[in-house]
């Protein structure tokens, strides 16, 4: 940006020092901005990694996961310990509990939060796992080998199961709906995993609803009472976004920042990244919210791409990625790439009562997304090959022993 550009010296405020906020930071520098670049963080610990903290953190064989980022020579500043409460787009002022910060570009980064488990708050020996904080006050859980009960079986609660069991911790997982993963994955999908459970010395109780809980005691709505040394409540996660009422900034359904395909919000200057926006996926034909670590590590590159184009009156980038994560869990690794909402068709690769086995979604031959448990080059092929939309073969394609990529009509 030369001296004459009208936008040359800018100040940009990231709201969120996770992922997104931590990337959104770096990758402006990486891509040449100038200006000034201010990280605000409602938590006092250096920026850091979450998805350790269910695993290493928790387990005690690493003590953080902070970023490998050396803010101050890339020029970034960092405000720790400051949480964000409002919005006043017209004074272009993000407000804080300490007090106003002017910025000229805001992005909102500040993430998604755990849901509460009703009528739990306050209750002696009840955890979320979400900070650095939460990992802290559980690995005296882990070491002691309580009992534990897990509210919900999803992926942070079968990754904390597979954690707790690897301490010795007796865990039995309660979970409302009829299967684990409920609400990521189809019935069909999610069934053989069921199995992971009692394989591990996990005791999974479907169809299982929490009536109360009371210190060392969890109430099911069946009169059932579990003993509980703790209680690791993770029944889904909502977009930290409600310090942006009365902003002006569009939210969805979900309490979630509606962005455009530029990750820019309804209000002027201001762009959103990661576990607190949904972005229009023309791919998918569909706004998608996405709540998973390669999310915030991509967007913010769109986001910086975006801030120094205004600057330069550049077209805007378009965010439309072929989403992607993992989990590691009763010893698999398990990765998922794309969305299968749209999908016609539903193939398998592998036996799912087994060791390693592969779902793939097709819509009109073209695959959107696929589910790799211990396949991880059906995986990396099949992102590719979702991204490039390659017409597909069901016949080849259901042969393991076939690479995906040499499972196509052509």
């Amino acid at each position: 940006m030369g001296p004459d550009d009208r936008r040359a010296v800018r100040r940009v405020v990231v709201a969120g020092a996770g992922m997104a906020g931590v990337q959104t930071a770096v990758a402006l520098r990486e891509q040449g901005f100038t200006g000034t670049v201010t990280v605000i963080g409602a938590e006092p610990h250096q920026p850091y990694d979450r998805p350790p903290l269910s695993k290493a953190v928790l387990l005690g064989t690493a003590e953080g996961s902070a970023f490998d980022v050396d803010f101050d020579a890339l020029g970034i500043e960092l405000v720790l310990g400051r949480e964000v409460t409002g919005l006043r787009p017209a004074d272009h002022a993000l407000d804080t509990e300490a007090g106003p910060v002017p910025y000229d570009v805001l992005v909102v980064a500040t993430g998604a939060e755990p849901v509460r488990l009703p009528g739990a708050e306050g209750v002696p020996g009840v955890h979320l796992l979400r900070t650095l904080d939460d990992a802290e006050r559980l690995r005296p859980v882990l070491a002691r080998q309580h009992d534990v009960v897990v509210v919900g079986a999803g992926w942070i609660g079968a990754e904390f199961a597979t954690a707790a069991r690897e301490a010795g911790c007796a865990v039995t997982v309660v979970e409302a709906a009829d299967r684990p993963l409920a609400g990521a994955l189809p019935p069909e999908v999610a069934a053989p995993m069921t199995a992971w459970y009692a394989d591990a010395g996990a005791d999974l109780r479907t169809h299982a609803r929490v009536a109360r809980v009371e210190p060392g005691t969890v109430l099911l709505d069946d009169g059932t009472r579990l003993p509980a040394g703790a209680v690791v409540v993770g029944i889904g996660a909502r977009p930290a976004t409600a310090w942006l009422a009365g902003s002006g900034v569009a939210l969805g359904a979900h309490g979630e920042v509606v962005a455009d395909s530029g990750l820019r919000t309804s209000v002027p200057d201001v762009y959103a990244v990661g576990d607190c926006a949904s972005f229009p996926s023309a791919r998918y034909g569909e706004r998608l919210l996405v709540h998973h670590w390669d999310n915030a590590l991509q967007g913010p590159r769109t986001v910086a791409a975006n801030i120094l184009g205004e600057a330069t009156g550049e077209a805007p980038q378009v965010y439309d990625p072929v989403p992607y994560f993992w989990s590691e869990q009763f010893g698999r690794f398990v990765q998922y790439a794309g969305h299968h909402g749209a999908a016609d068709a539903t193939l398998w690769r592998g036996d799912p009562s087994g060791p390693a086995w592969t779902v793939c979604w097709l819509r009109e031959t073209r695959l959107v997304a696929l589910l790799a448990v211990g396949r991880p080059r059906d995986l990396a092929q099949g992102r590719r090959l979702i991204e490039s939309g390659t017409p597909m073969n069901p016949t080849l394609l259901t042969d393991p022993a076939r690479p995906l990529k040499k499972a196509t009509t052509a």
